[in-house]
């Protein structure tokens, strides 16, 4: 005969039972709670990734003057109404802020002419392309003796950069200031093709080539100085002694001695460049370099092929 459950054993079954089925609600409760969590933080980090990943600062490498003088004092302002933030890093060479741009801690660099970065592509295996152009630094002549070129004495000193570019861009500006014949030549001439050759200097002018960063120095030893825009402003000519002779352009000329934003080819439209190119080409930047430079610095706002950027 068997024998009757007891009453105690049976509450105390009744009892583990809803123990265990409270105990499977907390846990899948719990586990429930954990997948949301999950969920969330995966869409939190989502999130996350796409802000962080909207960069909004442009690095921008750049020589003293005026280059950096243009991006930090007007370019930075207008790029932060569009909520851009601009980095400027300044450079005294025109070799590393090509290097660094073509290995990405720059997005653009500032500071060249199509010529050099072309250049600067072939010999170095680089990858750049102009973004934009933006300004001319006219070549100027200079004197501490005469304020008017037709004063300029015949057997004047003359000295000018000595580097084979600008040695001829310098010649070239005599001879468009009337000063020097025309050499009828496109290969560069230097100045032995004018010293001593009466036909060609008939004023008998003593032309004396230095180094390009010493040009400004030499004004005070000699009658007059062919100097780099850069290099004037940066000796404080154009306040003190003003040209009394300034390059001039015509398309051609224009484009091969403007100055250009520089990117990766492969960056050339992306929404930085874009951003870049917009405020560089400004009003207010252009107003900038009239009001600043008076003259030293020309605003030229141009493609490569010469046409105008609006």
């Amino acid at each position: 005969m068997k024998e009757s459950p007891c009453p105690t054993s049976s509450i105390t079954r009744k009892r583990r039972k809803r123990k265990m089925k409270n105990a499977i609600k907390t846990i899948a409760t719990a586990v429930l709670a954990f997948a949301l969590v999950g969920c969330s933080s995966t869409s939190t980090g989502s999130t996350s990734t796409k802000t962080s990943g909207e960069d909004k600062t442009i690095k921008v490498g750049a020589t003293a003057v005026p280059h950096a003088e243009i991006l930090n004092n007007v370019v930075k302002d207008v790029l932060a109404k569009d909520g851009w933030t601009l980095e400027v890093t300044e450079f005294t060479d025109y070799v590393t802020p090509n290097t660094a741009l073509e290995e990405g801690s720059l997005d653009a660099n500032y500071f060249q002419t199509l010529g050099y970065m072309n250049d600067q592509n072939t010999s170095k295996g680089l990858h750049l392309a102009a973004a934009v152009g933006v300004h001319i630094e006219p070549m100027g002549i200079y004197s501490a003796t005469v304020t008017d070129i037709k004063d300029l004495k015949d057997g004047a000193t003359i000295s000018l950069p000595n580097d084979a570019d600008n040695l001829d861009r310098g010649l070239r500006v005599l001879v468009q200031a009337g000063l020097l014949e025309d050499p009828g030549t496109d290969e560069y001439v230097t100045e032995t093709t004018f010293n001593g050759n009466k036909e060609l200097n008939p004023h008998n002018y003593d032309i004396q080539p230095v180094e390009a960063a010493q040009v400004p120095l030499t004004l005070e030893d000699v009658d007059a100085v062919v100097a780099n825009g850069n290099y004037a402003l940066e000796a404080d000519l154009p306040s003190k002694h003003p040209a009394i002779y300034v390059e001039q352009f015509d398309q051609e000329t224009s484009v091969k001695r403007t100055n250009y934003v520089v990117v990766k080819d492969e960056n050339l439209d992306t929404e930085k460049t874009k951003a870049l190119v917009k405020a560089i080409t400004s009003d207010e930047v252009k107003s900038y370099i009239e009001d600043t430079y008076k003259g030293s610095v020309i605003a030229s706002f141009i493609d490569t092929e010469g046409n105008p950027v609006d």
